[in-house]
């Protein structure tokens, strides 16, 4: 499965005919010999043969400009970019007009091997000949563009620091494709054995890395290769790409499994439209788990490989949307990851400027909501070499990769370093939390859900797990979230985060105890505001009162009591005044919503029930508070 590593090269046609409407430039018979024997094993697809027949043609004769031409081709064709540059360059020095092809493919040679200046002078001297196709022109200019690029790029390289996780992670095999969870404790990635790929993964502990394990066999196949993963923040989905399993769809498609307990369940191919008859691969899921990016050959796109995106409704994963031209080329683009901001996305591509083969960029959303045009990582990130797979932590500081040219335990290993600041994404934290029973302190399965208060959409909407009852979301800085908790049975929870002017990496980690449906519970609703010393009900308390509403539809026999609260800043009359007003405001909010009147009360407690010192701004924030209380079920 070639999930890891495909790339479509555009190029001219690797070998040359050399129609011979001339006559050859040796009259060696010996030379001529060999060069004849050299195209018949061409014909046979027997490279090697070839290569030393058409060394045995030049040693016949060192001139011969055909035998230079053809060798290179092969020497290219094989990816043995310096031999054929070489002989590519033989060709020029014997007879500069002898096809101007050849300057097209020695620069191709030369940018593969970072000779860019002798690289940009010859794709120059090529883009000079007229007549060029417009696909050979296409090309060229892109070429071009490669070597203006790197020339400028290893003049002003950027901070590069690579360290192998080291023999926990990495062995003689290849491993690559390392994906990791939002609290950077999970880490899970691809190993090569015996040309079949499998998923292994590893958990931190005390700040290492732990020796891999095999990830689980309702995954991994021994028949069948899995790779190129991306795994929720919270490490409960994993989606993959599996390829040639009688259940898929194409050759190669995307499937989903969850976390059970310690174990994974048995995947599943994701639907169409997602996945065709074609070749859709290498997923990555966004952080609130509903859009999915992923590389497809369909129909539709600017290119080989583009990167496309769905994202899932009640009726399911909706048709999927290339990403335009601000993201795809003609050429192809692979390898795409979302961060967890929503906002920024890294890829591969070899068909923007680069410094050869893929390289990595990053591409911001727009305020208009559409993708700008990327930026390349940079040298030495990026190599003449093929760069590819590139992941990141939550908080946007460090980077992991695979590479096999750093000197590691062997193969392809797994790299992390620290990421250039001018190349991160926003700055995000998360929260990361329990829910229990308030009375029998067991893990409860519960609705957790994250509200961005100024715009009263939510970013995150899940349930915790059933076994520990654990949640993790991530949040973008900046803004103010509102967190609601909700389990039939149970009260809900309400809490908040504010971000607003405090850049921070600290995750904010919480215990929730659900109370049980009971007379005298109480819940302190942390997301009504109002402003100061008014009784007005602000625009970001309505997600808030929404949940107390839908508590109180679907608990149709509870009664409750609405309560005002403040801190002991002015009089006692007031602030008495003041939080009757509030639970009144608050009152009248559910009635006029569709709650009945004789299901509620209010009252104001003014400054006589505080929960905190008023001895300090943080202590009296607490205590100005609206409340309700269950006072009958």
């Amino acid at each position: 499965m070639k999930v890891f590593f495909l790339s479509v090269l555009f190029v001219l046609p690797v070998f040359f005919t050399y129609a011979q409407e001339r006559p050859y430039s040796t009259k060696d018979k010996e030379a001529i010999k060999y060069f004849a024997l050299a195209n018949q094993s061409l014909d046979d697809n027997l490279y090697d043969d070839a290569i030393e027949q058409l060394g045995k043609a030049i040693s016949a004769d060192s001139k011969f400009i055909e035998a230079h031409a053809v060798l290179a081709d092969v020497l290219r064709g094989r990816w043995r970019w310096a031999e054929a540059a070489k002989q590519y360059n033989e060709v020029i020095k014997l007879d500069p007009e002898f096809n101007r092809g050849v300057y097209y493919k020695v620069s191709d040679c030369e940018i593969h091997t970072a000779k860019y200046a002798d690289a940009k002078a010859h794709i120059e001297k090529y883009l000079a000949y007229p007549a060029l196709s417009p696909q050979s022109e296409m090309i060229a200019k892109k070429l071009l563009a490669d070597c203006s690029y790197s020339l400028d790029a290893i003049q002003h390289p950027v901070p590069f620091n690579p360290i192998n996780l080291g023999p926990e992670i990495n062995t003689s095999d290849d491993e690559y494709m390392p994906a990791i969870t939002a609290d950077e404790n999970t880490l899970i990635f691809t190993r090569k054995i015996n040309n079949n790929e499998d998923f292994y993964k590893s958990e931190k502990l005390n700040g290492k890395w732990q020796t891999a394990t095999y990830l689980s066999n309702n995954i991994n196949t021994p028949q069948y290769n899995e790779g190129s993963q991306s795994i929720s923040l919270d490490g409960k989905v994993l989606f993959f790409t599996g390829c040639n399993r009688p259940d898929g769809l194409g050759r190669c498609d995307i499937y989903i499994s969850t976390k059970k307990g310690d174990d994974w369940s048995k995947p599943f191919d994701v639907a169409p439209p997602v996945n065709t008859s074609g070749w859709e691969s290498q997923p990555s899921i966004s952080a609130d788990g509903r859009t999915l990016y992923f590389v497809s050959n369909r129909k539709g796109g600017y290119g080989g490989y583009d990167i496309w995106k769905s994202t899932l409704t009640e009726k399911g994963w909706t048709n999927p949307e290339n990403l335009g031209p601000n993201i795809n080329t003609a050429f192809d683009e692979q390898s795409p990851f979302i961060h967890a901001d929503d906002s920024t996305l890294y890829f591969c591509s070899n068909g923007w400027p680069g410094l050869g083969g893929m390289d990595l960029f990053v591409s911001h959303l727009g305020k208009d909501g559409q993708w700008q045009k990327p930026a390349n990582l940079g040298y030495p990130i990026n190599s003449n070499g093929d760069e590819n797979g590139l992941t990141l932590t939550a908080n946007g500081s460090y980077a992991f990769f695979a590479s096999n040219k750093l000197n590691g335990q062997g193969g392809f290993d797994i790299y992390t370093f620290e990421l250039p600041p001018a190349l991160r994404p926003h700055q995000v934290t998360y929260v990361k939390g329990t829910v229990l029973d308030a009375v029998t302190k067991h893990p409860l399965e519960s609705a957790v859900e994250i509200v961005d208060l100024a715009k009263d959409n939510p970013v995150y909407e899940d349930y915790s797990s059933a076994d520990e009852g654990y949640f993790l979301a991530t949040i973008t800085t900046g803004k103010d979230y509102g967190l609601n908790i909700a389990k039939d049975g149970y009260l809900f929870y309400s809490g908040n985060f504010s971000l607003k002017g405090r850049e921070t990496k600290d995750p904010f980690n919480i215990t929730v105890y659900l109370q049980p449906i009971e007379v005298g519970n109480k819940v302190i609703l942390k997301n009504i505001f109002f402003d100061t010393n008014k009784f007005n009900i602000k625009d970001e308390s309505k997600s808030e009162l929404q949940k107390l509403i839908d508590f109180l539809t679907r608990n149709k026999t509870v009664k409750i009591e609405v309560s005002g609260h403040t801190d002991n800043v002015g009089s006692n009359q007031s602030n008495q005044i003041l939080s009757e007003n509030r639970a009144k405001a608050v009152y009248q909010y559910l009635i006029a919503n569709g709650i009945a009147a004789e299901r509620l009360t209010f009252k104001g407690y003014g400054e006589t029930q505080p929960i905190a010192t008023n001895d300090d701004e943080a202590g009296r924030s607490q205590n100005r508070r609206t409340e309700f209380k269950i006072i009958a079920k």
